[in-house]
């Protein structure tokens, strides 16, 4: 017997629909079904202290180690949040596309019933897609609250609030000091997430497997404004010099607010990401797809 997660957009009606009547047939095999709400973002477009904040917040939906796979019924953005309550357990993870782009998801909801049927009769591939594990280290020593350790796939970004003005971020790789920028935002992006906010500030694209992480400046008002390819081991530190203050966002949610002082650690992490495939992903093809790449 296979115990299988859905994950459900809480704002599609027609993903709970599509979750109801896969279960219907999942149970009627002798299989078993959790429900998982997809919670969304964690907070409002800067939250302070609080409720919404990564020291303070409220406690994700849960997964273990008795599912076997888990489905994310939505976008991209539900990919990503189920990406997150599944590698530390191991779980793969099969996307549904409901969304626009369904850059990460693998079917489209009229396919569910027979990939479900592939991945029981163990007809499948697993893809794994390294992580980013994010920190804060509090300026104030940890008085504002505990330290939370977040697991994100595509991308930790350290931006401006305050319009008009930039942020200064003192960079450390691997323990040493690198440079001190003054730009819009600073952002860490792994090879799933060079194609997401990192391509819109000009980073490069890193095929998907790659091992690597990037140092990606948004905006940056220097003349050093060249994003850097690291190496896995080489995890960076992002310390905000003030005067201004920032928000951490974590693969497109505002995650917390950030004070002078303030650092944000992002390291690879220790649990890959593990996605169902059905057959080789041609990277390169959906790339020339998604931008809609004429042929030369």
């Amino acid at each position: 017997m296979a115990t299988i997660a859905f994950v459900v957009h809480p704002e599609r009606p027609e993903a709970a629909a599509i979750a109801a009547q896969a279960a219907t047939w999942i149970e009627a095999g002798g299989h078993r079904v959790v429900q998982v709400r997809d919670t969304g973002p964690p907070g409002d477009a800067a939250p302070a202290e609080g409720a919404g904040s990564l020291r303070a917040r409220r406690s994700d939906p849960a997964l273990d180690d008795t599912i076997d796979l888990a489905v994310s019924l939505g976008g991209d953005g539900t990919m990503l949040r189920t990406v997150a309550l599944a590698c530390a357990h191991g779980i793969p993870v099969l996307g549904v596309n409901l969304g626009r782009l369904g850059y990460l998801t693998e079917i489209e909801p009229e396919g569910l019933e027979r990939a479900l049927e592939r991945f029981l009769s163990g007809d499948y591939g697993v893809e794994e897609r390294i992580t980013l594990e994010v920190a804060i280290e509090p300026g104030d020593g940890g008085a504002r609250g505990p330290d939370r350790r977040v697991i994100v796939l595509n991308e930790a970004v350290v931006e401006k609030t305050v319009p008009g003005h930039t942020i200064r971020v003192a960079a450390s790789i691997a323990g040493r000091p690198f440079v001190t920028y003054a730009a819009d935002g600073m952002l860490v992006a792994t090879p799933t997430g060079s194609t997401a906010y990192n391509l819109s500030a000009r980073g490069p694209i890193l095929s998907p497997g790659l091992r690597a992480v990037v140092l990606t400046p948004v905006s940056p008002h220097m003349l050093f404004d060249r994003p850097l390819v690291l190496e896995p081991e080489q995890w960076v530190r992002l310390e905000l010099v003030g005067p201004r203050p920032a928000v951490l966002v974590l693969d497109g949610q505002v995650a917390d607010a950030l004070v002078p002082g303030d650092a944000v650690v992002c390291r690879v992490g220790p649990s890959p990401a593990r996605l169902v495939t059905f057959g080789p992903r041609d990277f390169f093809s959906i790339l020339r797809a998604r931008f809609h790449l004429a042929d030369r």
